[in-house]
C-alpha cells in the first residue's frame, strides 16, 4: 500500500516556479540546486524501498523509466520529467506528432515534407518522432524553431557527417534519445528557419548543439562525440538549461558556457549538468564557463587530459556528488582551472565542492564564500558514496541501442528498435494528442549538502510530499 503512494509522488511533476520574462533568469540560482537535490534525495529513498529494482535514485530516468503508462502512447510525459534550471522546457507538448520519415536533405532553403529540417521549422509546436532507424546528414545547420520536441525514442538516430542542431534566439526545446557526432561547419548557404522565411547564414562552427540566445532547453540521453568545434555550446545570453543523462566522448573542447569574458548579458546564464558521463578520449571543458551560475551534479567523470571544469570572468561553479576520476599524467590532476586569470582575482570566484569523490589524484580547488566550512564538508565524504554515482548514470546516453557513438550497450525503453539506417523514403506522418537555506539539507549519498542556499520559495510544495509520506507511513505502519 505505502510504495504505490511514494511511487505516484515521484511522479508528479516538480513544484511550478512563477514565469519569468524572455532572457530574464532565476533570481535565486542557489534554491533551484537545492530543489533538485530533495528530488534526489526523495527518489533515492523510493529507490532504497523498490521491490522491483526499477528505480535507480535518478529521479529523471525514475520518471520516464518506472512511468506505469507505455511511453509509445504517452510521449508527452517526457515533458513532466525535467529538472534543474532546465525544468520548465515542455517542447512541444500537447502539439501535433510529427513523424519523420525521409532521411535527407536535399534543399535546406525548400526541405521537403517528412524530413527533419521540415519538421524543425514549423511555427506550432511538434513532437518530432521518427518512423525507423536512420542516419541524416544536414548539409547546412538544423534550425529548430521554438516549441519542440526531438525524440528518438522507438528508432536509433543519428545526425552525423554533416551540419548539426542549432537553437537560435529560441525557447522550449527538447532533444532527447539522440546520437549526434562528427559535426562539421557548415554555411554560406540559404538555410529555411520558418515557413515564412529563409536567409543566408554565415559559416557555421561545427558544433553538435549550439545554443545562441536560447532558454528552457533541456537536452537528455543524448550521445555527443568528435565535432569539429564543441559538443555542446551555450553562449549570448543563454540559460534556464539542463543537460542530462548523456554520454560524451573522443572530443577535445566538449562543452563553452559563455560568449566572451566581456559579453555581461552570460551573467544571467544558468544551467544544471546533471546525471552525465563523461567518456573515452576527452581532453578539456566539461564544462568551460564564463559568468552565470552553473550546477554541476552526480556525474561521472572517468576521463580528461588537461582539466574537468575550467572557467574565466568571475563565475559560479556548484559542483556536488560527482565522481572525478584523473588520469595517469601528474600534471593533470586538477579537477578545476581558472583560465588566463590570476589567483588574486579568482580567489573570490564561488567554486564550490560538496560531496565530490575524488579518484587517483584527483583534486578540486574550490573558492569564494564559506571556503573552509565547504572544503572541510567535502573532504569528509567516506568513499562508499561512490557506489550510487554508477547507479545514478548507469543509463547516460542513449537508451534502446548502442548508448554512445562507439557502440557501448544501454538500457532499452519497452519496445525500442535498433534496426539498420534507412535509406530513403519520402512523405510525412503528423498525427495529434499525446498517444501516438541548505545547511544540513541531507544528500542521498551519505554527506550533507550545506552551501548556505537560502529556503526555497516554494518550501510548501517540498514539504507537502513528505508530510504525505509520513501520514501515511503511520497508518500504514500503525492502522487505527
Amino acid at each position: 500500500m505505502l510504495l504505490p503512494i511514494l511511487f505516484f509522488l515521484l511522479l508528479l511533476p516538480p513544484p511550478s516556479h512563477p514565469l519569468l520574462p524572455p532572457n530574464s533568469s532565476h533570481p535565486d540560482p542557489d534554491s533551484v540546486a537545492l530543489d533538485l537535490l530533495h528530488q534526489i534525495a526523495l527518489s533515492r529513498r523510493l529507490a532504497l524501498a523498490d521491490p522491483s529494482q526499477c528505480l535507480t535514485g535518478n529521479p529523471i530516468d525514475d520518471c520516464l523509466l518506472c512511468s506505469p503508462t507505455d511511453w509509445r502512447t504517452d510521449r508527452f510525459h517526457l515533458a513532466d520529467c525535467s529538472i534543474g534550471f532546465g525544468r520548465s522546457a515542455i517542447g512541444g507538448k500537447n502539439g501535433l506528432i510529427y513523424t519523420v520519415t525521409d532521411p535527407s536533405d536535399s534543399d535546406p532553403a525548400n526541405p521537403l515534407p517528412g524530413t527533419l529540417r521540415h519538421a524543425a521549422i514549423q511555427s506550432s509546436p511538434l513532437w518530432i518522432v521518427f518512423a525507423s532507424s536512420m542516419s541524416i546528414h544536414l548539409n547546412e545547420e538544423l534550425l529548430v524553431n521554438s516549441f519542440k520536441t526531438l525524440d528518438g525514442r522507438g528508432a536509433n538516430v543519428h545526425i552525423a557527417g554533416g551540419a548539426c542542431i542549432t537553437l537560435q534566439y529560441v525557447s522550449n526545446v527538447i532533444i532527447h534519445n539522440l546520437h549526434i557526432h562528427d559535426c562539421v561547419p557548415a554555411g554560406n548557404a540559404i538555410v529555411r528557419s520558418s515557413p515564412t522565411h529563409a536567409g543566408f547564414r554565415g559559416r557555421s562552427d561545427g558544433d553538435g548543439i549550439s545554443i545562441f540566445g536560447g532558454r528552457d532547453i533541456w537536452i537528455d540521453h543524448c550521445a555527443l562525440s568528435n565535432c569539429a568545434d564543441g559538443l555542446i555550446d551555450a553562449i549570448m545570453g543563454s540559460t534556464a538549461i539542463t543537460i542530462s543523462n548523456s554520454y560524451f566522448s573522443r572530443h577535445n573542447e566538449v562543452m563553452l558556457m559563455g560568449h566572451r569574458d566581456d559579453y555581461l548579458p552570460d551573467s544571467g546564464m544558468q544551467i544544471t549538468i546533471a546525471f552525465n558521463r563523461f567518456g573515452e578520449k576527452l581532453v578539456q571543458r566539461m564544462p568551460r564557463c564564463r559568468h552565470g551560475y552553473f550546477h554541476i551534479v552526480n556525474n561521472d567523470y572517468t576521463e580528461w587530459e588537461m582539466y574537468a571544469i575550467g572557467g574565466s570572468a568571475n563565475p559560479t561553479i556548484n559542483s556536488q556528488g560527482n565522481r572525478y576520476i584523473a588520469p595517469p599524467d601528474p600534471n593533470a590532476k586538477e579537477v578545476t582551472k581558472r583560465i588566463e586569470t590570476d589567483e588574486e582575482e579568482w580567489n573570490g570566484w564561488n567554486w564550490r565542492t560538496e560531496g565530490d569523490i575524488l579518484v587517483n589524484g584527483a583534486f578540486f580547488v574550490p573558492s569564494g564564500e564559506g571556503l573552509a566550512a565547504l572544503y572541510d564538508k567535502a573532504s569528509s565524504v567516506e568513499p562508499k558514496s561512490a557506489e550510487f554515482i554508477d547507479e545514478l548514470t548507469r543509463n547516460a546516453g542513449v537508451l534502446g541501442g548502442p548508448r554512445d557513438n562507439g557502440g557501448q550497450s544501454s538500457g532499452a525503453y519497452p519496445g525500442a528498435s535498433d534496426g539498420g539506417f534507412a535509406a530513403g523514403g519520402g512523405g510525412m506522418a503528423i498525427d495529434g494528442g499525446g498517444g501516438g537555506g541548505g545547511n544540513g539539507a541531507s544528500g542521498f549519498l551519505g554527506m550533507v549538502f550545506g552551501g548556505g542556499a537560502r529556503p526555497l520559495p516554494s518550501g510548501f510544495q517540498l514539504l507537502l510530499p513528505l508530510f504525505v509520506i509520513f501520514f501515511f507511513s503511520s497508518m500504514y505502519l500503525y492502522p487505527l
